[in-house]
Order: structure tokens, then C-alpha cells, then sequence
């Protein structure tokens, strides 16, 4: 891999895969990109009112719904994101769910699939939540709004 390439121009961020690697499916291995960063906290399966959906592929759905406002809230949209950290309390029922979580994903986040890790974590602040995420995003050079 050439080290010494330089940073994407202004556009969507760019995915990396060192040659030689399978492309991966759902996610990436890595991005890089040149411009505005808006981060997420670790977000939860609840609504404005601090209501939790009913269910794993609920409470992500609802993950999604609510990385999309923050991301808007500060000029970004799913385009941009460019990593995704998952806290998930039980992995099989992470496992159990892909197929339903994959189209949940697809249909909030698009077609936009960051650099992510899914952790196990032994329990979240929220003893209703079972999953968390903290996002983040780059707003290419160019597209990002006067701040």
C-alpha cells in the first residue's frame, strides 16, 4: 500500500481496502477524507420523549432515526459517515437479527457503510437499551456550512 497518497479532494469520503483484501460487505475497512467532523454521542434506541422501541431491530431502527437528526443538526447527512462504534449487550442477538437489521440499516442509512466494530458490552447506562452507537462523520471540504 502506498503510504504516501495524497488525501482524497473535496467529495465524498474515500473507502480503503489494502489490495489483496476481500472487499467487506456491510461495512469498511477504513476511510479517509478531508474536511468537517461531527460526531456523535452513543446514541439509543429511544425517540424525543426517552421512549424505547420494543425489540433489537426496533431500538436500531431507532438508532439509525436518531444518528440521521444529529448528523443534520450539524450539516451532515448519512453520506458522510465514516465510522460507527456498536455497544450491543447480547451478540447473538445481534447475529440472530442481521438480515432485518441489514434492511433497517439500508433503509435509514442508505447505502453508506463506514468503517465499524460491534462490541459486546456486559450492560448499557440505560437498562432498557440494548444496543448503543456513537457515529461520526466528515463533511467533505467545499460542502460543509459556515460555522
Amino acid at each position: 500500500m502506498d503510504l504516501r497518497k495524497p488525501a482524497p479532494a473535496p467529495g465524498r469520503p474515500v473507502t480503503l481496502n489494502p489490495d489483496g483484501w476481500r472487499r467487506p460487505k456491510g461495512y469498511a475497512n477504513g476511510m479517509m477524507g478531508r474536511g468537517t467532523v461531527v460526531v456523535t454521542g452513543g446514541l439509543v434506541g429511544w425517540d424525543a420523549e426517552e421512549r424505547f422501541a420494543d425489540g433489537f431491530v426496533a431500538q436500531a431502527r431507532q438508532v439509525f432515526e436518531n444518528i440521521v437528526a444529529v448528523l443534520a443538526a450539524g450539516g451532515a447527512g448519512p453520506e458522510h459517515l465514516v465510522r460507527m462504534t456498536w455497544y450491543v449487550v447480547d451478540l447473538d442477538e445481534y447475529r440472530r437479527n442481521l438480515a432485518e437489521l441489514g434492511a433497517a440499516y439500508r433503509d435509514t442509512l442508505g447505502r453508506n457503510f463506514p468503517a465499524m466494530a460491534v462490541v459486546g458490552v456486559a450492560g448499557l447506562v440505560e437498562p432498557a437499551a440494548r444496543l448503543e452507537i456513537e457515529a461520526t462523520a466528515l463533511i467533505p471540504d467545499g460542502d460543509a456550512a459556515d460555522f
